[in-house]
């Protein structure tokens, strides 16, 4: 069997955009690498892509000169979790906390770190963990 290494990218659908993106830029820190109509790409860290897409905007096909890509969309709240180091904890808690977002949940996980929970402004959970929970993190 063939060997996946990671996921490259992990996409959101989002109602509004620029409201979306101006969250995960102004909350969270993250620089558009990528921006169109229709998209906003984030790195993560150097080593994954967080894509925003406008919810409907990818329903047909798109052809381009170099390939297609078939038709994706999504719909209802999504669940991701970024990786953060255990001394920032505290940091990020102040930080979303300045920023007016609210935490919803914490846990503290039996093999080791932790994690809050917090939504974006598209009812997205959101995860930041510390190490410790999954033995690749």
């Amino acid at each position: 069997m063939p060997r996946l290494n990671r996921i490259v990218e992990s996409a959101l659908y989002v109602d509004d955009l620029e409201r979306a993106a101006g969250f995960y830029r102004d909350v969270l820190g993250l620089a558009p690498m990528l921006q169109t109509k229709v998209l906003t790409a984030f790195d993560i860290g150097g080593v994954n892509v967080l894509l925003l897409f406008k919810r409907g905007s990818c329903l047909k096909t798109q052809v381009q000169a170099n390939g297609s890509i078939p038709p994706h969309d999504g719909s209802g709240p999504l669940h991701l979790c970024f990786a953060i180091a255990a001394d920032e904890l505290a940091a990020w808690e102040a930080t979303l906390a300045d920023k007016g977002v609210a935490v919803e949940g914490r846990t503290a996980w039996p093999r080791g770190g932790t994690s809050l929970y917090f939504r974006d402004p598209d009812g997205h959970l959101l995860e930041l963990m510390t190490p410790g929970n999954w033995p690749s993190y």
